[in-house]
């Protein structure tokens, strides 16, 4: 099945020429010309994912991932201007997957899209290519299952983003050991985006909070201050 992508941008000429890009390497893709319309037709629709701009009429990019991630987890692309480092920061410690800045090559964003797109099929790879199946996990209560992207708590399903799932797995596979921020970027996002220090700290505070509507007694993330986070072990 063809992968599904939305573009949601003030900028006709954007819109046009890499939504012909994205085509012609095969992917299913529906455009937006303002926030409103395409946040509710992203909720509607469930794509595969968004390519967000910032800076747009009748709702900014900023506030459009705001209501998405109450409700959805699809990966975000955001476009930011060249100089607005503001809104990349803020876009990523709100839940944005990745960013790309205005001018770029549609072969960049092409190459961001698809780097996305598997990091969250990466949940159905074999393990360092020797057949053994990762697909799912348990350590007490957490349940993270890959082929469906699903994390669960005592039972309970959490609607988390593809970095909040990363995040969480890569502290779970190993209880007990601490992860600095520097790990946790990497296991993350990868080697294409500079991230800060306090984007890590923010999606922790987002996956906390989600485990704690399931279970409001849920402790299993620690912080070790000026040294990074640990699974607590059973």
């Amino acid at each position: 099945m063809k992968n599904k992508i939305f573009l949601v941008d003030d900028d006709r000429n954007i819109l046009l020429s890499v939504s012909m890009a994205l085509e012609a390497e095969g992917f299913v893709v529906e455009t937006f010309n303002d926030g409103e319309s395409g946040m509710k037709a992203i909720l509607k629709k469930k794509p595969d994912l968004v390519v967000l701009d910032v800076k747009m009429p009748r709702m900014d990019g900023i506030e459009v991932l705001t209501r998405l991630r109450e409700e959805s987890n699809v990966p975000v692309i955001f476009l930011t201007s060249k100089d607005d480092e503001v809104d990349q920061v803020i876009g990523l410690r709100m839940g944005a997957d990745d960013y790309i800045t205005k001018p770029f090559s549609q072969r960049l964003l092409l190459e961001r899209i698809k780097a996305l797109l598997r990091r969250r099929d990466l949940m159905n790879d074999e393990a360092n290519g020797q057949g053994v199946q990762t697909d799912k996990i348990q350590y007490g209560d957490l349940i993270l299952d890959d082929s469906r992207h699903l994390c669960a708590w005592k039972g309970e399903p959490l609607n988390l983003t593809v970095t909040e799932y990363l995040i969480i797995k890569a502290l779970a596979l190993r209880p007990g050991y601490v992860r600095n921020r520097d790990q946790l970027i990497d296991m993350a996002y990868g080697e294409n985006i500079y991230v800060d220090d306090r984007t890590i700290d923010s999606h922790i505070k987002r996956v906390r909070r989600k485990f704690k509507k399931v279970d409001d007694s849920f402790d299993k993330i620690e912080t070790l201050y000026g040294v990074g986070y640990r699974y607590k072990e059973d």
